[in-house]
């Protein structure tokens, strides 16, 4: 598989993501496309559209049109539409006291990514990375139907912390996390250790500021792995705790077998918060 068709297909993956998020079915989508064609060849181009038409084909939608322009830089997007149920639509609001928090996806592919432009990542890593961000949401969305969902996001750039505060900020509680229980991508933690980080990673632990803090003592670069953006990263899923084993069953049985319950949600009386320990 060439590199530009397995771009399309993350860059599809990423741009579903938000319709799956908030339980809705994509319908259609537009390529959004900034090419240098005086810089690559049109070939590269079809392949990344080829790629985006895989992954919006196995999502049962339809590629309607785009626009493209000229741009020094390649740059490849999607605008997707999506309709849900009016009463049966997530939001990131909602969690509950007492709800388990299941993370569907490892994290770790923003340092990996930026790491490999080194040649610091194995080709068994970047290929366990790429393959996670190629996946759907759409599977692990469809189980989800089957229970109490109470809030749902998707990680992507703000990271696990900056996803996971956004939805205790819009549901008034604090998450309490177990680092423990986080799934990481395999070498993504080693990169941090040899120093290596990404250009969002500063903004994402500012963004939270005092509201977050770390119960457990890690070390510093461990830290960071709670703020590395993602790219088309999993589903972040609050629901009752008596639910929460059944759905890691199923979406084991499913094949999403890195799914994991990373947190609990606590009433907070003074404002969100999140806390890792």
């Amino acid at each position: 598989m060439n590199d530009g068709y397995l771009f399309g297909q993350i860059a599809a993956a990423n741009a579903l993501s938000d319709v799956y998020a908030m339980g809705g079915k994509p319908i259609t989508c537009l390529n959004l496309v900034n090419f240098p064609s005086k810089k690559l060849a049109p070939e590269i181009l079809n392949q990344i559209i080829s790629g985006a038409l895989n992954k919006i084909t196995e999502a049962g939608a339809v590629l309607a049109g785009g626009h493209s322009i000229e741009d020094d830089e390649p740059k490849f997007g999607l605008a997707v539409t999506g309709v849900v149920h009016p009463q049966k639509f997530w939001t990131n609001g909602g969690a509950r006291p007492g709800d388990v928090v299941v993370l569907t996806k490892p994290i770790g592919s923003g340092v990996l990514f930026n790491a490999n432009l080194k040649n610091w990542v194995s080709k068994a890593a970047l290929a366990t990375c790429l393959a996670t961000v190629a996946n759907l949401n759409q599977a692990a969305a469809e189980i989800f139907k089957d229970f109490s969902i109470h809030a749902v996001t998707d990680i992507t750039g703000f990271g696990l912390a900056g996803h996971g505060f956004e939805m205790a900020s819009a549901s008034g509680v604090g998450l309490l996390i177990d680092s423990d229980s986080v799934p990481v991508m395999p070498e993504s933690l080693d990169m941090y250790r040899r120093g290596m980080s990404t250009g969002s990673n500063a903004f994402n632990r500012q963004m939270i500021g005092n509201l977050l803090r770390f119960e457990k003592h890690l070390p510093a670069w461990h830290q960071e792995i709670f703020f590395d953006p993602q790219t088309s990263g999993g589903l972040l899923a609050s629901i009752p705790e008596d639910q929460g084993q059944m759905l890691l069953e199923k979406l084991h049985a499913k094949g999403i077998d890195k799914a994991r319950i990373i947190a609990r949600v606590e009433e907070s009386k003074n404002g969100p918060f999140i806390v890792i320990r």
